[in-house]
């Protein structure tokens, strides 16, 4: 009697011809940048329904977070740059509707269009943080991270997004 053929465990990824190059490990890192991506737009929209202001798309609560940053107002490039947005058109757009329900106010600071919160949308952004804290935070202290390796994998992942950049840039010159 033969034994079973006994496979491996490969790595966890979503496309094994990619997996099978040079980097697995990138294919592993994809996925999960893949993965927690969706997980994160989805509670940042659910968060952001439960402090009181539903229907809102993920591009639109990053802004309003932004917007409401330090307490100043952005221009629509320092939104696109902050995102790393190309289209400005994603991001006016986003503006436009939260301007239309409150949450934000336009201006011009020379030829440029600048954004600042309203009153309306600094309690917006108040009461996601609490939602936030007690939700989420509290839920992810109680895995006992070492915050301090999500802060270099945080760095790292900022620096791999570059490597990114840099590979769209030349596959456009293809």
């Amino acid at each position: 009697m033969s034994e079973p053929v006994k496979r491996g465990v490969g790595p966890v990824v979503t496309a094994a011809h990619l997996a099978a190059g040079a980097m697995p490990a990138l294919s592993e890192i994809e996925f999960a940048m893949t993965l927690m991506h969706h997980s994160f737009e989805r509670w940042m929209v659910r968060c952001m329904a439960a402090a009181g202001v539903p229907g809102l798309q993920p591009v639109a609560v990053h802004l309003l977070h932004a917007v409401n940053h330090r307490g100043r107002e952005k221009t629509l490039g320092e939104l696109c740059m902050m995102f790393n947005i190309e289209d400005v058109h994603v991001v006016s757009y986003a503006i436009k509707k939260l301007a239309a329900i409150g949450l934000v106010k336009t201006g011009r600071r020379g030829k440029e269009k600048t954004v600042r919160a309203t009153p309306a949308g600094i309690a917006a952004c108040d009461r996601y943080h609490e939602v936030r804290e007690a939700l989420l935070v509290a839920s992810m202290k109680r895995l006992n991270l070492d915050e301090q390796a999500l802060s270099g994998i945080a760095a790292m992942m900022r620096a791999v997004s570059g490597q990114y950049d840099q590979a769209a840039r030349s596959a456009t010159s293809l």
